[in-house]
């Protein structure tokens, strides 16, 4: 590998060669832009059982069905085709409701996670069914008390009087609220989700920042440091790293009381490991230990392809108009719940 020099200024242009630290020693330059977008799902479908693995012809059967899904989604965004009927989109039981995202903006990968030469079943490896472990009872009430919040849209204030899902700004999620990308996008631990799976790693002397193109979050990684003291709490945690040989371990604690991660408490105890692969990839680990929520912890891993693309601007904040139309609507729902009969 290429020895150089840090200069802050230089390093955002490297990718593939090693950061010369003060003391002499050298440690690889994890910058570049990754794209983490990838079919194998963060639980495994149950019909795995067991097994971590996919065979190729798996594989290539769920890369096939991801490229027809697509395919048929383009065909259904071409705008010469009808508009599906007004108050619907079209589907079966869809009178009311408008849909969510148009196929043409999923992106979701193409292939299934390759780990080792091998196909994943899913992203969690540990435990040995793929699936995060049982939730502590503490960890019950919160899941019920979120899915408490959804219902299907009847197109009418179905939590009359209140309190309600959409009472006040504070009331949204998180993501809603564009603070944090959703799917535990920005994490730790750091997954794919739908779309803008591109991450930007910027390493320096003491530092490494990885810009996360959903929702502009930035996580700033401090190197051979402290935790801050247990009252400062941060949106992504308060991460620190240090090498281990070719690995950059990344710890991170002192979350809010809702991490990014679905479900989480501010307990959440998250260390990452970052290491380069033959081809340039990433091969990022991880493990969660959130005694408040699970009753164990729970680890996964998956590859980053390098990519040449670049990360544009999320266009979300914080106070956006969509979040001002759900409050009018909610509020519109309600007068007229009010004053049926």
């Amino acid at each position: 590998m290429r020895k150089v020099a840090v200069f802050a200024l230089a390093l955002a242009a490297m990718s593939g060669s090693e950061v010369a630290l003060a003391r002499g020693a050298t440690v690889p330059d994890l910058s570049g832009t990754y794209d983490i977008a990838t079919l194998t799902p963060l639980r495994r479908p149950p019909a795995y059982g067991n097994n971590l693995y996919l065979t190729p012809e798996e594989a290539a059967r769920i890369e096939a069905e991801e490229k027809a899904r697509m395919d048929e989604g383009a065909q259904a965004s071409d705008p010469s085709r009808s508009a599906p009927p007004e108050g619907g989109d079209g589907s079966e039981g869809a009178a009311g409701n408008v849909g969510g995202y148009n196929t043409f903006w999923i992106d979701r990968g193409t292939s299934a996670a390759l780990v080792d030469g091998k196909f994943r079943t899913s992203i969690i490896s540990s435990p040995d069914n793929g699936q995060q472990p049982p939730p502590t009872p503490e960890g019950q009430k919160r899941f019920a008390k979120f899915f408490a919040q959804f219902r299907q849209n009847r197109g009418d204030a179905w939590w009359y009087p209140g309190p309600g899902p959409y009472d006040n700004p504070e009331s949204l999620t998180l993501s809603d609220r564009c603070l944090l990308g959703f799917s535990s996008t920005g994490g730790p631990p750091m997954l794919p989700a739908l779309y803008n799976n591109l991450h930007r790693i910027v390493q320096t002397e003491d530092t490494v920042m990885i810009l996360v193109e959903m929702v502009h979050d930035a996580r700033i990684i401090r190197l051979n440091a402290e935790h801050a003291p247990d009252d400062m709490r941060f949106w992504l945690g308060d991460s620190v790293g240090h090498w281990e040989g070719d690995t950059l371990v990344v710890d991170t604690t002192n979350f809010r009381d809702q991490p990014a991660l679905y479900g989480a408490s501010r307990n959440l105890h998250v260390v990452e490991r970052f290491s380069r692969n033959d081809d340039g990839s990433l091969l990022y680990s991880f493990t969660v230990d959130d005694p408040t929520i699970w009753t164990a912890p729970w680890s996964g891993e998956y590859p980053w392809p390098l990519t040449d693309d670049r990360v544009f601007e999320y266009a979300c904040h914080e106070g956006n108009y969509a979040m001002e139309g759900i409050l009018k609507g909610a509020r519109i729902l309600e007068a007229d719940r009010a004053a049926a009969p």
